[in-house]
């Protein structure tokens, strides 16, 4: 996996829980805030690490907006801050701007300012719970397109035993399997004689509907 650069701008709860995973994910993550006591909190984790406020334009430019890989806006209780700032990162030539919204409003307005994508986490939290709740058998979601998405499911019982072949998820289901999950063993990608075993899940891509069907059918 290739190291990305990252821009973070904001360290509240959100930002400072995504820049930790960014870095443990091997990411060089410049964190920015305007907060002393917040950056000051984690600056001795980050290689890189900045006191500034970002809706001034002059901050921005001396930070090599181009240089990143993805700059994201992870401010959640200025919405004009955000908004600026997304917009101001669009015009120095941001390559890909990653911008919280709060409401689905705030969505669309950070969007039309430049944002190549906005995350609304109370909306995504919602979506996977709605899922989850849908189906008692799904142990993961994730959304692809308003239309397809990829779940972690368990094995269903008549499965089995059964190979990949065996089963012929993708014609009689629609189901594509990804990746075969076991507390037992390591998460592989199945050959076609991979037979399932008791506990295994599954990771599957297909419509979210024809999906959430197979789990609660009979055939399980």
């Amino acid at each position: 996996m290739l190291m990305k650069s990252i821009l973070l701008i904001g360290l509240g709860k959100f930002g400072t829980t995504l820049g930790e995973k960014l870095r443990a994910m091997g990411d060089d993550v410049m964190i920015v805030d305007k907060n002393e006591e917040a950056v000051n909190a984690l600056s001795s984790e980050y290689t890189n690490a900045l006191i500034a406020n970002c809706a001034n334009v002059n901050n921005l430019k001396s930070l090599d907006v181009p240089s990143y890989d993805c700059c994201i806006v992870a401010i959640g209780d200025d919405f004009q801050s955000s908004l600026e700032i997304t917009s101001l990162l669009k015009d120095l030539g941001a390559k890909y701007i990653v911008s919280k919204a709060a409401t689905s409003i705030q969505k669309k307005f950070l969007l039309r300012c430049g944002a190549d994508e906005v995350v609304y986490p109370d909306e995504d939290i919602a979506e996977k719970l709605a899922v989850k709740l849908n189906s008692r058998k799904v142990f993961d979601y994730i959304e692809i397109d308003s239309d397809h998405a990829i779940l972690e499911i368990a094995v269903p019982s008549k499965w089995i035993g059964k190979t990949v072949v065996d089963v012929d998820s993708r014609k009689k289901f629609g189901l594509n399997i990804l990746i075969v999950k076991n507390s037992q063993k390591e998460p592989l990608l199945p050959s076609a004689e991979y037979a399932f075993a008791e506990g295994d899940h599954i990771l599957v891509f297909g419509e979210t509907a024809k999906v959430l069907e197979f789990t609660n059918g009979k055939h399980r």
